[in-house]
């Protein structure tokens, strides 16, 4: 049915819906596009009974801006608002006889564009904060704790974040919306559970679950949140290894989750899975590395037999806690018999390194038969490297240590590394004539062995390059070299061997600086200036191997 409109309507042909009022708010025409989005309207009706409030109250601000504006002055007054489910833009323009001619256009199209658009860029930005917040730590529980968190504010008005199980219970952090995280431990059967078991085993991918509140277990509803209106279980996908569960509930009253919702939680599990991934492999490796750590690190020396030692070691930087220095003292088996003192450097960094070392230490300490016989020792050890799959090589030292009265007694022999430093009493450095073939890497070995006595207050130093090729100094790039480590070392004369370690490693820490150094090891050997020492069981910073 046509809508009655005034005679001589100009905008009868008009597309778009056009109303014209007078300055008492009535309505004076009115076209047929208008007549199909107010259905009923005719010109002589009240304005305020034939459109929407928002645009009356538009009617009646325009008219009160006419005094002192002339015609079309106001085309600025644009005002939107709702017509059912859609929304029109509605532009005014002054007549000169004092009417308002109202153009309106549907915006609805435009509106749910720019809803989407920024609906996309609060969830891009969310996810971007979700990925900084997620990767900024490698621990866990932190990952859980974030992703539950974020995921109660902003997907759902409670979450659960479910990781594999760990024996017979299941790690759960659960958080409300405003709330904190809480991590509890629930010995249950996930596979009670519709979706869990599936969205627990993370690989191969399975889709969302939605499932019936009423069939929820009481652990899954957090305390104090009440009715549950609806509940999603999304997986949390890893790399390559199930990273866990995320558990998304709405209570009573509010929206059910929509499939674009359940989209974007997808989205966020798979950024926090990732995350919780990583955070376990890195959990996983850092505990391998503190096992294998704790055998490689050096320990506390002891003094043996009248013979005084001290060890120290400092890990490169690049490398934290695993390096290839390395230092073990083997107390001799029957009394008078000399102890073995060992101190290598694999080449190399890292685990591979630290594998090579384990493997130096147990072949010889399974060669400590025959430690009165370097070269035996050392051809034995670097047949069983050729043999080993492990391309590397490494230089070492060895000391046998015999107490000889209120002397020691030194067997040195070098493996390709620098030699020994004999400090005597009164502040001589001398170098021990020891050279030998590093280990690893040619079928035959030749060595040098060197026989020194050290008197009562004598030392001698055993050390690796990481100490003399140490880079820093004022200009940040000199070595700190073997010149300034003799003059070191002769400041130390007559010092027990805890302070001879202490002082070489306070200068080389000084040297270097906050800069990049090697694996710095040293050993001190000394012939104490009183006998009662051997009946001390003193201990001093380094590794005692028994």
């Amino acid at each position: 049915m046509s809508t009655p409109t005034a005679v001589g309507n100009p905008w009868s042909e008009a597309p778009y819906p056009v109303l014209v009022a007078d300055a008492r708010a009535v309505l004076v025409i009115a076209n047929e596009a208008a007549g199909l989005v107010f259905p009923g309207i005719h010109p002589g009706s009240e304005l305020a009974d034939a459109v929407p409030a928002w645009l009356s109250s538009a009617h009646a601000h325009v008219l009160r801006t006419l005094p002192g504006q002339r015609p079309g002055a106001v085309r600025d007054r644009t005002v939107q608002g709702p017509v059912g489910d859609r929304t029109y833009e509605a532009h005014p323009t002054v007549r000169d006889d004092g009417t308002v001619v109202w153009w309106l256009v549907d915006d609805t199209d435009h509106r749910l564009a720019r809803e989407a658009l920024r609906m996309e860029r609060e969830r891009t930005a969310f996810l971007t904060r979700a990925s900084n917040l997620l990767l900024s730590s490698l621990n866990l529980d932190r990952c859980m704790d974030v992703t539950a968190q974020m995921a109660a504010e902003h997907l759902a008005d409670a979450a659960l974040v479910i990781a594999p199980s760990r024996g017979h219970e299941l790690p759960v952090v659960t958080c409300l919306r405003g709330g904190t995280p809480s991590l509890s431990r629930v010995a249950v059967d996930p596979e009670e559970v519709p979706g869990l078991g599936e969205a627990l085993q993370g690989f191969p991918p399975v889709p969302s679950r939605w499932i019936d509140p009423a069939a929820a277990p009481a652990w899954l509803i957090p305390e104090g949140f009440g009715p549950v209106a609806s509940i999603v279980i999304t997986p949390l996908p890893g790399h390559g290894v199930p990273a866990g569960a995320l558990v998304l509930l709405r209570g009573a009253g509010g929206a059910a989750f929509t499939e674009g919702e359940e989209v974007f939680a997808r989205l966020f599990a798979a950024r926090a899975g990732a995350a919780m991934s990583a955070a376990r492999l890195y959990a996983e490796q850092a505990s391998i590395t503190d096992t294998l750590m704790r055998e490689l690190l050096p320990r506390a020396l002891h003094q043996v037999s009248g013979v005084e030692y001290a060890g120290g070691y400092r890990p490169s930087q690049d490398h934290e806690r695993v390096g290839g220095d390395f230092y073990d003292v083997h107390p001799a088996a029957v009394d008078g018999e000399a102890s073995l003192v060992v101190l290598g450097d694999v080449c190399g960094k890292g685990l591979e390194a630290a594998v090579m070392t384990g493997k130096i230490r147990n072949t010889l300490h399974a060669l400590l038969p025959m430690a009165d016989d370097h070269q035996r020792m050392l051809s034995l050890l670097n047949t069983s490297l050729l043999n080993s799959r492990n391309a590397r090589f490494a230089t070492m030292v060895l000391a046998s240590a015999a107490r000889d009265g209120n002397a020691v007694k030194l067997r040195l022999t070098s493996a390709g590394h620098p030699a020994p430093l004999i400090v005597r009493s009164d502040g001589r450095v001398e170098e021990a004539r020891t050279q030998g073939t590093l280990v690893g890497a040619l079928p035959d070995i030749t060595t040098e062995t060197a026989l020194v006595t050290l008197a009562p207050g004598d030392t001698c130093v055993l050390y690796t390059d990481g100490i003399s090729e140490a880079r820093g100094g004022p200009m940040g790039g000199a070595m700190f070299g073997e010149e300034r480590l003799h003059r070191a070392l002769s400041e130390c004369a007559g010092m027990p061997a805890e302070a001879v370690v202490e002082r070489v490693q306070m200068l080389a820490s000084q040297w270097v600086g906050t800069g990049r150094h090697d694996d710095m090891a040293v050993v001190v050997i000394s012939a104490p200036r009183t006998s009662h020492l051997s009946a001390v069981d003193g201990h001093t910073r380094g590794r005692f191997t028994a």
